[in-house]
């Protein structure tokens, strides 16, 4: 099987149910607008991915995921930089640090996030590689891809919505003025609140979207939350040069209010006459 082409042609979940189908083994490789992901399967199963140059090395994916300290981390970093992914997993199995399965449960839900990543992919090419595998020193996994493709639809389908309510990232926001509304009581996450500390007129939701570290569709799920919810409004960011509709807006002549009135007036007599 021969794939090539186009994110416009194929999204990323049909790639997976392809390859899920035909229970492939190589990697997908997607070049997207900034970035490079590569994605392995054996067997039509996932065993490994990575974006960019992103560092995926199994010490800094333990440590993400809690499962090292801060002070283990440095020590594998300073002591162990030499030592490959698959002896530093036997040596911390053998010291009694962690077990194959918490080591495997971190790495699947890594890849698993790089793959959730690539749903909202959807400008860039794409080719599968029959003889290319993972690095030879990194551990893989074998995770089945029905729940992915499931939950990939489903993200897709979100994401298209989402588009269509918050369709440009360049735009700011700004708090709504109603006075019966504090938002120190209201109830919002974590995530909600790092939003919020951010909102400024001068600040584009994509600029937001970065200082709180988040992708495109976290941030636009949860500016649309907040619209929803009546607490901010989108506004052109302060400083920024006014669109074509708004200068075509601006140069066309306004009519006096009364002046339109008494046009609404004579149309409406005319009417009746007839």
């Amino acid at each position: 099987m021969a794939l090539r082409g186009n994110l416009r042609d194929f999204t990323v979940t049909q790639l997976l149910n392809l390859i899920n189908l035909a229970h492939k083994t190589g990697t997908l490789v997607i070049e997207g607008p900034s970035e490079v992901a590569r994605v392995a399967f054996r067997d039509g199963k996932l065993a490994y991915a990575q974006v960019g140059q992103e560092d995926n090395r199994l010490a800094t994916v333990l440590h993400r995921s809690n499962r090292l300290t801060a002070g283990q981390y440095n020590a594998i970093i300073q002591r162990a930089a030499h030592v490959t992914d698959k002896e530093l997993g036997l040596l911390l199995i053998n010291a009694g640090y962690l077990s194959q399965g918490d080591i495997l449960t971190a790495l699947q839900a890594y890849f698993t996030d790089v793959v959730r990543r690539l749903f909202t992919w959807v400008e860039g090419f794409f080719r599968f590689e029959n003889e290319m595998m993972p690095p030879e020193d990194r551990i893989n996994v074998r995770l089945d891809l029905e729940n992915l493709i499931i939950e990939g639809a489903r993200q897709l389908r979100e994401w298209e919505q989402l588009q269509d309510e918050i369709p440009s990232l360049d735009m700011a926001l700004k708090f709504t003025e109603r006075p019966d509304t504090n938002i120190q009581k209201m109830n919002l996450s974590v995530e909600e609140w790092r939003v919020v500390s951010f909102i400024n007129p001068k600040n584009t939701i994509r600029q937001i979207g970065a200082a709180a570290k988040m992708g495109d569709l976290e941030i636009r799920r949860i500016v649309y939350g907040l619209l929803q919810a009546g607490l901010v409004e989108v506004v052109r960011p302060e400083g920024a040069p006014p669109t074509a509709q708004e200068r075509t807006r601006a140069a066309a002549p306004v009519q006096d209010k009364e002046e339109q009135k008494s046009l609404v007036n004579r149309l409406i007599t005319r009417i009746r006459s007839i």
